[in-house]
């Protein structure tokens, strides 16, 4: 096959010679994948070859390596690793020679491709060779190759786990990267390859920056970088910066000073994409100290293994006036751009983590910037005055904030109706929404509302909701959080005069002709939905007679026809918010007994327009109407058993969806709604539920999220349908077993142990579950022979010491099902095993009521059990 007549065919304009060549390609791959392989290789090192099609081969063969998903990216490695050895080698050969090719295209794609070929052999110890031949391309002529392996070693180092590379290398690597970023590099496109390359090394260089002189001299090639004369230099080097600056933050303190040096220098006189970097390292310290003082509370002391050095705090007085600068060099459009991101919101942003950072000492060195600008004719300095004030609103105390905040309202609500600027009122609004957010509720003590000022706020923000979309999307925002500080008042909020004119208002925005720019149409039903979720009794009437408005809605949704992709999409989109919207309402009005009797008679109706959109088959609206269809089994309880044969074809294809991970997560979760709402009349359909949700954790294909949730899932079937579980028993046991095993000994990252800890859960939940369920039964010596293994369980998540407080509650209410359920036959057990004892200790002596509560209750059914 003439594989560059087929690769040029392929980039063809004509869609018949590219549909052709495309399936040429596949068909190649299928027959023959060594030789597919080895011809884009050498495709890509051929330099009498055309560029673009060199560089589809780089592609192609660069995609034959790895996928985004996990099940795929399995698949490709294992099939790179079972190619007969030749081919490898040649294929690698091929790579490497690439890296001096003349055209930088194939250069840059050889790089990856290699990157990803160490990323599948370094981890299983084969082609150890490949470094040290890097290595040895570095120190020769000519420079494009240098380059090209410089960007190599870079790849390499994102590719590549940090502890599959032995320090020997690590040290040759480093020391290869910085000779290429010194200033003494002449070629730009090296020292810039060199640059962005340690970007990526940065973590493998524990060791060096634990060494005084290896660090330094890391810290000062970096510095010196972030001074050359080409300015994408200098926003690599400061972007390696920010990277320092969250992996070895402890190490910074004898370079904090000359960084601020260089930062401001940056700041101030540097092109914008350099600047923002120069930002980023400051809202990065921000960070890692908002993180270190969180963990260890307000009271911090020195004799903790992570040690605050307060760089924030140090730099105020020069660092917020730097900031407050930023916040002039706003760009005209940028409030109708929702993607845009600029000098002036870098900096706003940072001075918000600034305040959340040190709290009340920021107040002093922002105030008089605000007094200043805030009333001055130019919109840019009224604009910056008014952004600085939002961004300090979370951090300080409220006994701080509040007596500005109580001077500057009456000024902000007539900014928000006069000012001409249309950027003045969208920062307003915002720093409105601020101020109801941090500044308002009940776990506020004192409030900047009164029965005085309310009536305004409302009449102002309801006002602002006809201005342009932009302002009026910040004023929906605004009204969410002010609804929202409400929601625990009592049987009167002072909100309730006004429900039906911020009702009806609200859903006249969602019906603006450019209700689809700024996400106005969006913000206004997350607006109404909060409006409702925190409303008193007192208008449970008014939003009974919400629902046939929002059904209407939802109805008319429906009925377009032969609409454009486009316009399907937008109709999807507006049918999930709708759902979403009367699933907020269901869950209202079903949460008491006198309301939930008269929504009834919209049941039916309501049912019979979710079952409307399954049928239309869209991501997006399965999920919400799936989410409100819980809400509605939850609401109607036994009743809701008449939709199931109906529904059940649409639950199961929920269950099934494996491509969209998150509609099935969803599904699992309604499964357990209905399970509790139906209980024993959930049976005629277990066996159906129960053999997808098997399949489901036995493929490899689904997202493992979806996974903790179907353990959990096991139990409210097990809890709903009793003794009758008795025939999933023996299969759900086995798969919890297993789960079990994988979930202890797991050292990982902190992302890892999240995920293990809600496995973990989720295995507990069931187990809870099963035993509940089967308590009150004839059969409970069925579940005796899985009791030691439980414990077992419970001994090795408590031995690991990694558990968070859920799982904590869940354990040890697992151990109290256990002795409540099978009585005698536990408490020999439990009296043998290794940790219960302690565990029950610690969790009496907790802090968390919960945990404590589930403990006292676990102690009362060990006793019980012991003492038969």
């Amino acid at each position: 096959m003439e594989v560059t007549q087929v690769l040029l065919n392929a980039q063809s304009i004509d869609g018949t010679v590219r549909k052709n060549a495309e399936e040429s390609l596949k068909q190649f791959q299928e027959q023959n994948l060594p030789g597919f392989l080895l011809s884009l290789s050498g495709e890509l090192a051929n330099e009498e070859k055309p560029v673009e099609t060199r560089k589809l081969a780089g592609l192609i063969l660069k995609n034959a390596l790895d996928a985004k998903e996990e099940h795929r990216k399995f698949e490709l490695v294992q099939r790179w690793l079972s190619l007969y050895g030749n081919a490898k080698s040649q294929i690698k050969a091929s790579l490497l020679t690439t890296l001096s090719s003349i055209v930088s295209d194939a250069r840059s794609t050889a790089s990856q491709a290699i990157a990803k070929v160490a990323g599948i052999e370094l981890p299983q110890k084969q082609w150890p060779e490949l470094i040290g031949s890097l290595l040895s391309n570095v120190n020769q002529q000519p420079a494009h190759a240098k380059q090209a392996t410089l960007e190599t070693l870079g790849y390499l180092c994102e590719e590549v786990p940090p502890n599959v590379i032995d320090q020997d290398q690590v040290n040759k690597i480093l020391t290869a990267v910085v000779q290429g970023m010194s200033a003494s590099e002449v070629n730009t496109d090296v020292r810039l390859a060199a640059t962005r390359a340690l970007y990526n090394a940065i973590g493998f260089a524990q060791a060096n920056f634990i060494n005084d002189m290896e660090r330094d001299y890391l810290m000062r090639v970096v510095c010196e970088a972030t001074l050359s004369p080409e300015s994408r230099i200098r926003q690599a080097a400061f972007e390696c910066l920010v990277s320092i600056s969250s992996t070895y933050y402890e190490k910074l303190a004898a370079y904090i000073q000359d960084i601020f040096n260089i930062t401001v220098k940056a700041v101030r006189e540097d092109e914008e994409p350099v600047a923002l970097q120069a930002i980023e390292f400051w809202s990065s310290i921000c960070d890692e100290e908002i993180d270190i003082l969180e963990e260890f509370g307000v009271d911090f002391t020195g004799d903790s293994d992570i040690t605050c050095f307060y760089f924030i705090k140090q730099a105020l007085p020069a660092l917020v006036p730097m900031l407050l600068e930023t916040l002039l060099k706003q760009e005209e459009d940028q409030d109708q751009d929702e993607g845009a991101w600029n000098i002036a919101m870098a900096g706003g942003t940072c001075l918000g983590l600034v305040a959340r950072t040190v709290g009340d000492d920021i107040v002093p060195f922002v105030v008089p910037f605000i007094e200043e600008n805030i009333q001055k004719s130019d919109w840019r300095q009224r604009e910056a005055a008014t952004y600085a004030f939002g961004s300090i609103l979370e951090g300080p105390s409220p006994e701080k904030l509040i007596p500005l905040v109580n001077v500057a309202l009456n000024f902000m609500l007539s900014a928000l109706t006069k000012d001409p600027s249309s950027h003045v009122k969208d920062t307003t609004a915002w720093a409105l929404g601020r101020i109801f957010e941090f500044l308002h509720g009940s776990a506020v003590g004192s409030t900047v509302i009164t029965q005085e000022n309310c009536q305004q706020l409302v009449t102002v923000l309801l006002q602002s909701m006809n201005n342009t979309p932009n302002v009026a999307e910040k004023a929906c925002g605004a009204l969410y959080f002010l609804a929202q500080g409400y929601e625990e008042v009592g049987p009167s909020s002072p909100l309730t005069p006004f429900f039906q004119e911020i009702v009806q208002s609200l859903l006249t925005v969602t019906h603006r002709e450019d209700a689809g720019e700024s996400r106005l149409r969006t913000a206004a039903y997350e607006t109404l939905n909060e409006v409702v979720r925190c409303s008193t009794d007192e208008t449970a009437p008014l939003v009974l007679q919400l629902v046939p408005v929002i059904m209407m809605e939802l109805h008319n949704t429906l009925e377009g026809q032969n609409l454009s992709s486009d316009g399907r999409e937008k109709q999807s989109e507006l049918q999930g918010l709708l759902c979403g919207c009367l699933q907020v309402i269901i869950q209202k009005l079903g949460s008491s007994e006198s309301t939930k009797y008269v929504f009834m008679q919209f049941a039916d109706q309501v049912m019979g327009l979710f079952l409307r959109v399954f049928a239309c088959r869209s991501a997006t609206v399965h999920e919400e109407a799936m989410l409100a269809i819980g809400a509605l089994a939850y609401a109607t309880g036994p009743d809701f058993a008449k939709y199931m044969p109906e529904f059940y074809r649409y639950l199961e294809m929920g269950l099934q969806n494996f491509e969209e991970y998150q509609v099935c997560a969803v599904t699992v979760g309604v499964v357990g709604d209905i399970c509790r709402a139906l209980e024993e009349k959930i049976v005629p359909y277990c066996d159906g539920i129960m053999t997808q949700l098997l399949k489901n954790l036995s493929s490899n294909q689904l997202n493992r999220s979806v996974k903790p949730p179907i353990f959990s899932c096991f139990g409210d079937i097990a809890l709903a349908v009793g003794e009758y579980f008795e025939k999933y028993l023996m299969w759900a046991m086995s798969a919890l077993q297993r789960a079990a095993e994988l979930s202890t000994h797991v050292a990982g990252d902190d992302e890892l142990t999240e995920y293990t800890n809600s496995l973990r859960n989720g295995i507990l939940e069931a187990y809870s579950g099963i035993f509940q369920g089967f308590k009150s039964s004839a059969k409970t010596q069925l579940l005796i022979p899985y009791a030691p293994h439980i414990l077992q369980f419970l001994d090795g998540i408590y031995m690991e010491k990694d558990m968070d407080d859920v799982v904590m509650k869940t354990a040890i209410g697992v151990l109290g099902d256990l002795a409540d359920t099978l009585g005698s036959h536990a408490g020999s057990l439990i009296q043998q095993s290794l940790s219960s004892k302690d565990f029950l200790n610690e969790c009496l002596s907790s802090e968390d009521l919960m945990i404590k509560e589930s403990a006292e209750w676990a102690k009362l059914a060990i006793s019980r059990a012991i003492s038969v």
